[in-house]
């Protein structure tokens, strides 16, 4: 009886080495280079927008305007491939948060140049 449960142990042990070593079935495939480039191109945008966000003026600027940074910087890490695309690309021309002084500045100007053509006023008549 001795012999035979040892002969069972030994068996069993023997099993579980080869299952335990048996190589598992890899779920691989290839991928192509398209994709592997646009996998690569928002992870390099993500990080473009991340450095930007880290800024000290713009973290500065979020906090003044009550825009929570840890809730930005996850929204940012959110966004499509194609939303960060293009906020990567203009990230340098949009104004964080301006006061636009120079929007209605323009605006009261291009008022004030259509109402003189239309002779409402007489603004630029002494120059």
């Amino acid at each position: 009886m001795k012999g035979m449960a040892r002969g069972a142990f030994t068996g069993m042990l023997c099993m579980g080495i080869v299952l335990v070593t048996a190589p598992a079935p890899a779920r691989a495939a290839i991928i192509g280079t398209e994709q592997m480039v646009d996998t690569q191109a928002r992870a390099d945008d993500l990080a473009t927008v991340q450095v930007f966000m880290q800024r000290q003026d713009v973290m500065a600027q979020m906090e003044k305007l009550g825009v929570d940074v840890v809730a930005a910087q996850a929204r940012v890490a959110s966004l499509s491939a194609a939303e960060l695309r293009e906020l990567a690309q203009n990230i340098h021309q949009q104004p964080a948060g301006g006061d636009g002084v120079f929007v209605v500045l323009g605006v009261v100007f291009l008022v004030l140049v259509i109402l003189e053509l239309l002779g409402v006023t007489h603004v630029f008549r002494a120059f």
